[in-house]
């Protein structure tokens, strides 16, 4: 049977469909009288309804179910016949006219995009390099000797200092009132490290045990504290208890803490300089993963289908709710989210979605059975039991799916930098770790 589609704009399509009137009433009929061997009513043995009275208890829903599944098969034979790539759910609506003895029904969908890639040559890609340094394997070190450092009381009249650990009490008023969150009783925290705001820590320095002292404090503009952001308070702080940090020194004994078989230093280090290359290597990947796919997004050209975006929106929007409910947030299911919100991200998504697709179908990038086991080796690479992790992979179709859509993106990113023109970047360890 011939098809006809209607195009009415750029993606949309139109096909009517029809369905032969005695073919619907047929179904319908069949199914009420399956249903009517099995249904229960007051008032009757199980299997002896009347159909007269199944079919005025259950007629409609029966009705309504035939239609929505016969005009369903006929949409999918109809667009497979006319070799269409539907994009999304079609709209179906009953024509206004229908031939004697037909019903007919009009789908108007989208179909997927034509994506026209221009030739990768031309595309131009910042490739970032980045090493381990002795210098980053020397502040892995400090920041492993601070998570085990002890504090030791000072004397009576040292004055706080950098490193220290001080105890406070400290109320905080802005014109004379208190405000919440401003009033704290033997609150600790470490000098240098931060946690309190500069003009606190300021403050704090160079008092001793015992001491108090009044300071104005500026809130910033975009304080996380609402209610104080941009004002300023008066603070009173009281000095309780200082305490001298205390490191352990880099040696063996730090090297077993560590979980370091050999306990020594070389080794210590050469276990941290390999987690560190590992997280670089993770990092790099991850940014020129990233501009290699906006070198091919701008050289693709193609048309967004409106269902497909609204798909993404409906998605990114119920993910946030649901991170909104993960935080407390009352009523965050009926949170009001606009769609515009992630409209840029949603579009950015649907298009790297379908381009990607047409890079990997016309030149074979699809992930093979040899990459996906050594990716899945690799990631188990890190763990104390890799057949255990390994296991654990394969044992969730899901999981398998992830790896899969990682190894079909690395395949896509070394095939746009073969062919791109590719200029090497050579950035700071802290630079890729975005450390200051």
């Amino acid at each position: 049977m011939a098809v006809t589609v209607e195009t009415l704009e750029k993606l949309e399509r139109k096909i009517t469909l029809t369905l032969p009137v005695g073919v619907i009433q047929t179904e319908v009929d069949s199914r009420l009288r399956k249903l009517a061997r099995t249904v229960k009513m007051d008032g009757f043995r199980p299997g002896k309804v009347p159909m007269n009275v199944v079919t005025q208890r259950y007629g409609y829903s029966v009705h309504y179910e035939v239609m929505n599944d016969k005009v369903g098969e006929a949409f999918a034979t109809a667009a497979n016949e006319a070799k269409l790539r539907v994009a999304g759910q079609p709209k179906i609506s009953e024509s206004e006219t229908s031939p004697e003895g037909q019903m007919a029904f009009d789908a108007i969908f989208e179909v997927f995009p034509e994506v026209k890639i221009a030739d990768l040559a031309g595309a131009e890609v910042e490739k970032l390099t980045a090493d381990v340094t002795d210098e980053a394997i020397d502040k892995t070190v400090e920041i492993l000797r601070k998570q085990r450092r002890t504090f030791a009381q000072r004397a009576q009249d040292t004055a706080a200092q950098d490193t220290d650990r001080v105890t406070v009490d400290f109320e905080g008023k802005i014109e004379g009132e208190p405000f919440a969150g401003g009033k704290a009783a033997d609150f600790q925290f470490i000098l240098g490290d931060g946690q309190m705001l500069k003009e606190f820590e300021d403050a704090t320095r160079g008092m001793k045990a015992g001491e108090s002292k009044t300071f104005p404090l500026a809130f910033p503009a975009d304080y996380h504290g609402k209610d104080v952001a941009g004002k300023t308070a008066d603070f009173l702080v009281t000095l309780k208890k200082l305490e001298a940090a205390d490191l352990p020194e880099v040696d063996g004994a730090l090297a077993k803490s560590l979980g370091i078989a050999d306990g020594t230093v070389e080794a210590l280090r050469a276990d941290i300089r390999k987690n560190l290359e590992r997280e670089v290597k993770h990092r790099l990947l991850a940014r020129n993963k990233q501009a290699a796919m906006d070198a091919l997004v701008a050289k693709a050209e193609l048309d967004l289908p409106k269902s497909s975006v609204q798909a993404e929106l409906d998605r990114m929007v119920e993910n946030a709710r649901a991170d909104l409910k993960q935080r407390g947030i009352k009523d965050a299911d009926k949170a009001p989210i606009p769609d515009e919100i992630f409209r840029p991200q949603a579009e950015r998504r649907v298009r790297l979605g379908l381009v990607v697709a047409e890079l990997v179908r016309s030149n074979d990038l699809a992930a093979k059975p040899e990459q996906i086991k050594a990716h899945v080796e690799e990631l188990a690479a890190s763990y104390e039991k890799p057949a255990d992790v390994i296991r654990w992979y394969y044992g969730d179709n899901r999981r398998m799916a992830e790896v899969e859509a990682v190894v079909i993106e690395n395949n896509v990113t070394e095939y746009i930098l073969s062919k791109a023109k590719v200029t090497d970047k050579s950035v700071s360890f802290d630079e890729l770790m975005g450390q200051n």
